[in-house]
């Protein structure tokens, strides 16, 4: 799976944890703040760490969600942990 597959997951993602429309993540970048600039709440992290964990089949490891600040520090994760 590409960067870019994992990122156009990823944005489908964030939008369901805040049941937005698709337009609303259409300007989403990799240095896009989770919480400042989405908005994300610890609910809707909970939500996401979930669904990735589905997504991609991978385990959440020795991090917490707090350890993330951008939507590209958390394609980094999933992108190492798919290798």
């Amino acid at each position: 799976m590409t960067r870019t597959e994992i990122f156009e997951n990823l944005k489908g993602i964030l939008r369901a944890a805040n049941d937005s429309p698709e337009e609303a993540y259409s300007d989403t970048t990799e240095d896009s703040r989770l919480l400042t600039d989405l908005g994300l709440s610890s609910v809707s992290i909970l939500f996401v760490v979930i669904a990735i964990e589905e997504e991609f089949g991978i385990q959440f490891d020795d991090v917490g969600v707090t350890d993330f600040e951008t939507v590209g520090n958390v394609l980094d994760y999933i992108e190492e942990k798919l290798k």
